[in-house]
């Protein structure tokens, strides 16, 4: 079947001129469209189905208007081990309750620990690298003897389907161990970074009763070493489900805290390597919203909708093959850990790193790109930016010929740090921009590599993803910022949020703005490219004289200055509000001598309204567990609000980073009263 020309462009017009295309960086040569697995799967449904598609987009409007083909045609393409078949794809489309695979039965650890492409027995699973130069290399069969392993202690300990295991846990081998045998069980997994305050962790753990809990004695960042031993026994006393909390000596082999298991005793058992068939929506595990203003939302996702969603992603978007390296650093507490572990799913090897990944610069992490010939190097845009400042030249410095490509996530990433991507590492790599979060544990707008990609832009929706930007009618927006929303449901989509029996907070969260289509909360334009802008979060928009703006564009012009490592950007009223602007200078730097260059340049590159009325010098900027600014607390804050309604201070990295805007709200003038 080929696809018609009104296929295979944007559908809708755009709404008013758009601006000059920016500079297209990468773009792939016939031959990378051919071999890839995107035109390996294209192919596949030219056999399957006789389908053939003219481009990137005809194929991702087939894939969001015929959902049950095109998830049903992944899971036959990439191989998907079901025990049971299921009665068909998609048995209720409705958003929230769509109902994925109905009777189908499978196991998310079954897909890592079984032998195929890339996860023979002497295959490298994964190499654990630490910030003191200690190194951990796994093989897929040193895996799976671990895992089963670790499997008979949790049976031991009477864990099975349904129960919930938890780890307050560092980037370490038994972390991915543990979660395996987990979830090979059908016990639900969460986890926490240790560097979370115990109270922050209590506030995520209680909510789902765990039964075990997996905990470190302590951590490395930055130099330094940190003790977790009180952390670990305050929460086994006051979560009252925990029948047992393993602990691994990781900084100390000496370490105890009475009551628990060492890990050494829990995993010196053999154990069988099984997998409980579990259904397609059975719950995988549970990661958290950030807290910043109640308890945070424990959002429930699914092994078979993981297992699909990111064998497409990992697969098809970024082009991972059996036996690439991918190193994309995260902590345990951010989804990218989940996300990351399943490029195994793949075939793909992991290099995983525990610490400061600054630490004591940003060059340590691009020596691990050459020492461990990495295919796939992904980071923050804050790292990327920081190496930028820092002035370093990996391509000088190191041997980056091993690399494929390049991945940017946690915050949009600015034009400039595409261009020193590009400049800096590679004129040769595509730029793997990528966009979606913790409700989904997903990305659903980032890179094809069948697609260009150009300056500041994410090239394409993924497929399966029906993404559009919307206004507050719910009327489609094109070359202008607008909600960015899921018109199709997708099979990562939360099951449930913990403790929600009836659903309504489901509703609120993420369906109440739009009925019936997922409100993501992010501003978002698509160009007339079909290619995507991420402005920022819609609630931090900026709206000066009816003139929308979103952050992340003020943040690129702001924080491209050398002297500023940091900012924020905060509207107090609405419309023709005053526009705050809070900076981290470096070390040496004056704001009397910098506002001047930066009002300048704030009204040749944004706009005359959007230069801000005041700007002030703070330490830091308050940012949450998972590094995202406060800016909607802070308004709040700045509003008048009582700090401890507007945000919670162990939801926070850290706390005191708050106390130069409590002083402000102080002084600043109050808005009338209604």
């Amino acid at each position: 079947m080929q696809a018609t020309p009104s296929e295979i462009r944007p559908e809708g017009a755009p709404q008013h001129e758009a601006p000059p295309a920016p500079e297209v960086l990468w773009k792939p040569t016939n031959e990378q469209i051919r071999t890839s697995n995107l035109g390996r799967f294209m192919d596949f449904l030219n056999d399957r189905r006789g389908l053939t598609f003219a481009d990137y987009d005809s194929l991702h409007s087939w894939s969001v208007r015929q959902l049950e083909d095109f998830w049903a045609d992944l899971s036959a393409f990439s191989g998907v081990k079901f025990h049971t078949p299921a009665e068909r794809v998609l048995g209720s489309r409705k958003m929230p309750g769509a109902d994925w695979f109905p009777g189908a039965t499978l196991n998310y650890a079954e897909h890592i620990l079984t032998d195929g492409p890339g996860r023979g027995a002497d295959d490298v699973a994964a190499v654990f690298c630490r910030e003191d130069g200690q190194e951990i290399t796994l093989t897929h069969g040193d895996l799976r003897v671990q895992v089963g392993r670790a499997r008979a202690g949790l049976q031991r300990l009477g864990v099975g389907v349904g129960d919930r295991v938890v780890a307050l846990a560092p980037n370490a081998a038994e972390t991915m161990i543990f979660f395996l045998a987990a979830a090979s069980l059908g016990a639900t997994w969460s986890c926490c970074s240790p560097d979370f305050g115990a109270q922050a962790v209590r506030d995520r753990f209680s909510q789902i009763e765990p039964v075990v809990m997996l905990a470190f004695d302590g951590y490395q960042y930055g130099g330094k070493t940190y003790d977790t031993t009180a952390a670990v026994a305050e929460l086994s006393e006051q979560l009252p489900t925990l029948r047992a909390t393993v602990l691994v000596s990781y900084v100390d082999a000496e370490s105890v805290v009475p009551g628990t298991i060492s890990w050494t005793d829990f995993v010196a058992v053999d154990g069988t390597l099984e997998f409980e068939p579990v259904p397609f929506s059975h719950p995988l595990w549970i990661l958290y919203s950030s807290g910043t203003t109640g308890l945070p939302k424990a959002i429930v996702h699914s092994h078979g909708g993981i297992i699909l969603d990111h064998i497409k992603a990992l697969g098809l978007h970024l082009d991972l093959r059996p036996g690439d390296r991918l190193m994309w650093y995260s902590t345990t507490g951010w989804m990218m850990w989940n996300y990351v572990l399943s490029a195994m799913l793949v075939g793909a090897s992991l290099v995983i790193y525990d610490g400061n990944p600054g630490y004591p610069n940003a060059e340590v992490q691009w020596k691990l790109v050459e020492r461990h010939r990495v295919n796939f190097f992904g980071m923050s845009a804050a790292f990327i930016h920081a190496s930028m400042k820092e002035g370093i030249l990996p391509r000088e410095r190191f041997n980056l010929s091993s690399l494929k490509a390049i991945g940017s996530t946690g915050s949009p990433l600015s034009v400039d740090g595409y261009h020193w991507l590009h400049d800096a590492v590679s004129p040769d790599l595509p730029i793997c921009s990528i966009s979606g979060g913790t409700d989904l544990c997903a990305a659903f707008i980032g890179p094809a590599p069948t697609v260009p990609v150009w300056s500041g832009e994410l090239s394409r929706a993924w497929l399966g993803a029906a993404v559009a930007a919307f206004d507050p009618d719910g009327r489609e927006l094109h070359e202008e910022i607008g909600e960015l929303v899921l018109t199709e449901p997708m099979p990562s989509m939360p099951v449930s949020l913990w403790g929600d029996d009836d659903g309504t907070r489901m509703q609120e969260t993420y369906f109440d703005t739009y009925p019936g289509v997922w409100h993501h909360g992010d501003s978002i334009r698509r160009t007339i490219r079909g290619s995507w802008v991420i402005s920022g979060r819609s609630d931090a928009t900026l709206n000066r004289g009816g003139v929308r703006m979103g952050t992340a564009d003020f943040y690129a012009v702001v924080e491209a200055f050398d002297e500023i490592l940091d900012s924020m950007v905060i509207e107090i009223g609405s419309g023709d509000g005053r526009l705050l602007c809070f900076v981290v200078l470096a070390q040496g730097t004056s704001l009397d001598e910098i506002e001047p260059r930066l009002r300048r340049t704030l009204r040749e590159k944004i706009s005359p309204r959007h230069v801000p009325d005041v700007f002030y010098a703070v330490p830091a900027i308050p940012r949450t567990l998972t590094g995202k600014k406060t800016e909607v607390p802070v308004r709040k804050i700045l509003a008048g609000v009582d700090p401890e309604l507007a945000v919670k201070a162990d939801a926070l990295a850290d706390p005191r980073a708050l106390e130069p805007f409590m002083r402000l709200a102080q002084e600043l003038p109050k808005p009338p009263q209604r």
